[in-house]
């Protein structure tokens, strides 16, 4: 039966792109407005987000999140390993604040674990795993990470285009 009504709104939502039917308006926000989900992360996030595939918007966030740190620091490393050195504490490549005061060092690391942290626990699962159903909340609370890390590198000064 689920797959029936998965046809059947995957059939209607094409309807609607094809001009066959008249999309309800709604006044409504959409969740990334509402949640402040950056807005710079790739289309293909919300298209995914929108037909319900949640655990793959997700991976596809942080791809995005690591492609573009990668991006900005010359490393050959992905993932944990990227986000230890790029943020690293003693020497970072990717330098959020001034680093001389203790509270600068201690938001340097703290965000350093954050990064790295962020790539084990959210994307990797994803990227390794078949079966991770999410539903549009966690979705959202993981978008919601991705855009506050992004925003936070964009706050250092760094530029991460909109793809």
């Amino acid at each position: 039966m689920g797959d029936v009504l998965h046809t059947f709104e995957r059939i209607t939502r094409s309807l609607g792109k094809l001009g066959l039917r008249e999309e309800p308006r709604s006044t409504e926000e959409h969740p990334f407005e509402t949640r402040n989900i950056h807005p710079g992360l790739p289309t293909i996030v919300r298209t995914l987000f929108d037909d319900g595939h949640y655990s793959q918007a997700t991976f596809e966030a942080f791809k995005f999140l690591d492609k573009e740190v990668s991006r900005l620091v010359p490393q050959t490393e992905s993932g944990f390993k990227l986000m230890m050195q790029a943020f690293s504490e003693a020497s970072p490549l990717i330098k959020l604040n001034s680093g001389i005061t203790q509270t600068d060092k201690d938001e340097q690391k703290g965000f350093q674990f954050l990064f790295a942290g962020s790539m084990l626990a959210i994307r990797n699962p994803r990227g390794h795993e078949y079966a991770i159903i999410d539903s549009p909340d966690e979705c959202l609370d993981h978008l919601a990470l991705a855009s506050l890390l992004i925003r936070r590198v964009q706050a250092a000064g760094y530029t991460i285009p909109e793809p």
